[in-house]
């Protein structure tokens, strides 16, 4: 995990001004909709909350935390994912996958294209397939990319390894990727979630960090997003800002 996080940290000093589309045709961006403001994060804490058995997360931004997304792709390949990112010390065990390599990290997220929480029905309208430019978390275990500029991506799998294990609220794609339905809010500069202590088997006591990133889904033709081929299924394309500056898990859990 160390040496990831120390590639990743150099990667952040450029990728802050490297935006999609460098790497591959399908990532081209449209004219960006986001004001970087909403995204600049100035403080995060995670507080466990022993009286009711729960971890809270909270990120702070410059502007206003949610207000900002990305214009629809219209389609799966090349769309936009926005996100609140808390990189942890936490285990791929901890919250329900199969001990791999990576890091383990809580995105909060929202899309315009997809709707990637089959058990959750976010904005409440009795349909359970429509929930898009809602924000809502993701475990994710992070890996390095070189690939794409922000030098990480979600790690995936062959859908034939049977040793994979995925929480039973996983979305259904071949990534460590899981959609657990945690609530999130936004209000003013604030975006929080909360986590119950069963929901990281009780480990409680971990290290994070807080980032402001662009993703990008590419699913490609000819095995595109299939490992060792052009792009990852779903990467880090830009960094609107970290934390500690340089993405090294400082922080303690209160």
């Amino acid at each position: 995990m160390k040496s990831v996080l120390m590639v990743w940290s150099m990667v952040l000093l450029t990728s802050m001004t490297t935006f999609a589309g460098t790497f591959c045709d399908s990532c081209k961006r449209t004219k960006s909709t986001i004001n970087e403001a909403d995204y600049k994060i100035t403080s995060a804490t995670v507080t466990h909350n022993k009286k009711w058995g729960q971890l809270e997360f909270e990120i702070f931004v410059e502007g206003k935390a949610g207000r900002s997304t990305s214009k629809a792709a219209g389609q799966m390949n090349g769309a936009p994912v926005d996100g609140y990112v808390f990189p942890t010390t936490l285990k791929p065990e901890d919250v329900g996958f199969s001990k791999t390599a990576g890091i383990v990290a809580l995105a909060l997220t929202a899309h315009p294209d997809f709707d990637d929480t089959p058990l959750w029905d976010e904005d409440g309208d009795g349909d359970y397939k429509n929930d898009k430019i809602v924000w809502h978390p993701h475990w994710v275990v992070l890996i390095e990319d070189k690939r794409v500029p922000g030098g990480l991506a979600v790690k995936e799998f062959d859908p034939a390894d049977k040793s994979v294990v995925l929480p039973k609220t996983n979305p259904g794609m071949p990534m460590y990727m899981d959609s657990p339905g945690f609530q999130v809010v936004t209000e003013g500069k604030a975006i929080r979630v909360v986590v119950p202590d069963y929901r990281v088997r009780f480990n409680t006591s971990f290290k994070y960090d807080a980032v402001g990133a662009f993703m990008q889904v590419v699913t490609g033709e000819g095995g595109e997003h299939t490992k060792g081929g052009a792009m990852p299924m779903l990467g880090v394309y830009k960094v609107y800002s970290v934390l500690s500056k340089n993405l090294s898990l400082p922080y303690q859990v209160k």
